[in-house]
């Protein structure tokens, strides 16, 4: 087993054996949600998340050996590469190592110090570093040549000087340890570059160790910078680490000591320093990129796997003011009925008229669940449809949705495409209906940094945010499984195996050939063979099919084991039976098979077409409203958590203004992340701190309640 897979083994704490095999698995180009649902004996069950984890560190670790071999050859080439050097290329273990290693030989832009060497003073700063012997004014002499530039003694000992600050400066271990001081001892600070960006008033005067800085102040940091309300800086101990320089270089009572420790001063100051403060920049916004990106993720996992709301005709109510509130009902499959629009806010205030209209859909169409946006004109939609409700001669409840991205969809090319007659305004509320009804099939339709539940998402490295996010969608659709006769190509996009172009083959087949009646009739769609079946098959659902097992997560290659199971206890059988460790080890003896897989099948036979989302909390569903004004510290209400940030949960009340839970005020015990208490779309019960109305503020509390 190669050291890469020990190294990573080690880094993950994961046993080697399986690190190999998931690496393996993955170089085959097994996608993982097919490596984490179908190869748990190879990988020891890793998770999709680990999976990913694994998969990104192997990819940078592989880029870091590709580096040091390419360096290597570089050096040799030039004939540049020791023993001395080729082991601390051996020894890296970052890839700005490397580079620190291979920075003084190469290749460069004109400097101070090459331009000194073209002039013939390289032999003088040797002279001067090697610090054994005084320099007379004779010895400076020698190096002045009017032809060349060098005018006099004075400019002869700037240039070696400067030859001497790029060798101090090109030294990779000392800028090991200066980047090791500055981030240990280092202090991160801000100032006011524009007292009129008040939005950033609290950086005006601001300093924090680099060691303790959260991630969330940085991205505040770098943007204050970049919209320049705020100078930042990275406060280096610049006197310990020109000692620390000068121990290296500087040796005392030598008769060109001074020159070498003024020269350490320069090296630091112009060419050190600020290379390191770029580097531990960059360092602290890549780690705070990153749990960003994590937060962004786990917020987008469980928006995406918040229970359907099934069988149930719902109106989706999308809220404005001058244009009305547009209103589009869907039947338990998302089928469009009808749309049309009302308006009952201001400025046209037409109530009565609007009620009449609603009341006479709910009787026309028996609607059971009102979906509300909660933009723009939502607290007066909200008080009108209470009232409305308390009207209707049917049970009608209503939820408040984020309708985040809904104005997306309804301009996209894939809006008109499934609603091509349909005016742009009104897709947004048959939207706002559907995310009620299936979260993940519809929300899958938008780009998820609309779906508003992330930390500075446009502050971060787009390319990797869209990675991870794609990422995060393609396991929720595979953990939950698609109808495959009714997935839509946005959805079936997500599928593992499943490319965008075999997505729109599978509808086209649909079309053309009606629906799909066994997973095996999969290998009959254009462009989908044997590889992307294997990856895919497990995760399509068809209801439709004689076979039972077609509508499970179980795989065809495990279909033998699954009918074996069957036979040895009857569905209605299997379904009540309890199977202790003892049973379920020996039968995965007799049938051939891993334990984690025959736990996969028995728990997809004891439920066939069971839905994951199914235990968890369901949306709060509203009879009457509360308002900003009828808050009191003090109050206990049940909220539904929105979105999760580095510093607490923002929880919607029922007010139309989120209100903030702050990381400390979570849990009676220390938290040290939010998630560890809540996560989005959980309903929780709060206790009202404080109401700020004129600011839109809201302070709450989990704290015993």
């Amino acid at each position: 087993m190669s050291d890469l897979m020990h190294r990573l083994a080690t880094e993950l704490h994961l046993d080697a054996n399986k690190v190999q095999a998931a690496a393996q698995l993955l170089d085959e180009g097994n996608t993982v949600p097919f490596i984490a649902r179908y190869r748990k004996e190879a990988t020891g069950g890793l998770s999709d998340e680990e999976l990913r984890q694994l998969s990104e560190r192997l990819a940078y670790l592989r880029s870091l050996e590709e580096r040091k071999e390419e360096v290597s050859r570089l050096l040799r080439e030039m004939d540049k590469l020791t023993p001395q050097i080729e082991q601390q290329l051996q020894a890296a273990v970052t890839l700005q190592e490397v580079e620190d290693i291979y920075r003084p030989f190469r290749p460069k832009r004109r400097t101070r110090a090459t331009i000194a060497r073209e002039l013939g003073l390289a032999p003088l700063a040797e002279i001067i570093l090697a610090q054994t012997q005084s320099l007379a004014p004779g010895d400076l002499a020698a190096f002045i040549n009017p032809d060349l530039g060098v005018a006099d003694t004075d400019t002869a000992l700037a240039g070696a000087l400067d030859i001497i600050a790029e060798i101090i400066a090109d030294d990779a271990e000392i800028r090991k340890k200066v980047r090791d001081i500055t981030y240990r001892k280092g202090v991160v600070s801000s100032s006011s570059a524009d007292e009129q960006a008040t939005t950033y008033s609290m950086y005006f005067d601001f300093c924090e160790p680099v060691t303790k800085i959260a991630p969330h102040r940085i991205l505040a940091l770098n943007r204050g910078e970049k919209e320049k309300a705020l100078a930042v800086k990275i406060e280096a101990p610049e006197e310990a680490i020109i000692s620390t320089i000068e121990s290296t270089y500087v040796k005392p009572g030598s008769p060109t000591a001074e020159l070498v420790a003024r020269t350490v001063q320069d090296a630091y100051k112009r060419l050190i320093a600020p290379a390191i403060e770029r580097e531990i920049r960059n360092l602290l916004t890549e780690k705070a990129e990153s749990q960003a990106l994590d937060v962004f993720a786990r917020n987008l996992k469980n928006l995406l796997l918040t229970p359907p709301v099934k069988g149930k005709v719902i109106m989706g109510f999308d809220p404005a003011y001058r244009t009305g509130c547009k209103i589009a009902i869907v039947d338990p499959s998302g089928k469009l009925l009808a749309h049309t629009v009302c308006y009952p806010t201001p400025p046209q205030n037409k109530t009565a008229e609007a009620k009449q209209i609603l009341l006479a859909l709910i009787d026309q169409y028996q609607i059971d669940v009102i979906s509300l946006g909660n933009g723009t004109a939502s607290r007066e939609s909200e008080k009108f449809l209470a009232d409305v409700i308390k009207d209707a001669t049917r049970p009608v409840s209503y939820v408040i949705v984020s309708e985040a991205g809904a104005s997306v969809y309804s301009a996209s090319k894939l809006g008109s495409e499934e609603f091509p007659h349909l005016d742009v305004s009104f897709r947004g509320a048959v939207s706002i209906a559907r995310r009620l009804q299936d979260p993940l099939a519809e929300l899958v339709k938008i780009d998820p940094k609309s779906l508003g539940v992330g930390q500075y998402q446009h502050d971060v490295n787009q390319k990797k945010l869209t990675e991870k996010l794609a990422g995060v969608v393609q396991d929720c659709v595979n953990s939950v499984g698609v109808d495959v006769n009714t997935a839509s190509p946005a959805l079936l996009r997500y599928v593992s195996g499943i490319t965008t172009s075999v997505a729109q083959n599978l509808v086209k087949y649909k079309e053309e050939q009606g629906l799909i009646k066994s997973r095996q009739e999969l290998l009959n769609v254009p462009r989908l063979g044997p590889k992307a079946f294997e990856q895919c098959a497990g995760f399509l659902r068809i209801p439709e099919s004689d076979n039972i097992l077609d509508n499970t997560a179980v795989h065809p290659e495990s279909y033998n084991v699954a009918e074996k199971i069957m036979v040895l206890y009857p569905l209605p059988e299997l379904q009540h039976h309890t199977f202790s460790a003892e049973e379920v080890s020996k039968l995965a003896q007799t049938l051939g098979v891993g334990v984690p897989t025959l736990r996969d099948i028995i728990a997809e036979l004891k439920k066939p077409g069971r839905d994951p989302r199914e235990q968890l909390p369901t949306p709060m569903f509203r009879t009457d409203v509360l308002e900003l004004k009828d808050l009191q510290p003090g109050m206990i209400l049940w909220g539904t958590v929105r979105n999760i940030t580095d510093f607490g949960a923002f929880i919607d009340i029922g007010v139309h203004q989120d209100g903030l839970a702050h990381i400390s005020e979570l849990s009676d015990r220390f938290v040290h992340s939010p998630f560890d208490v809540v996560n989005v779309g959980d309903m929780v019960k709060v206790r009202v701190l404080s109401v700020e109305p004129e600011r839109n503020r809201i302070g709450l509390s989990l704290k015993g309640v």
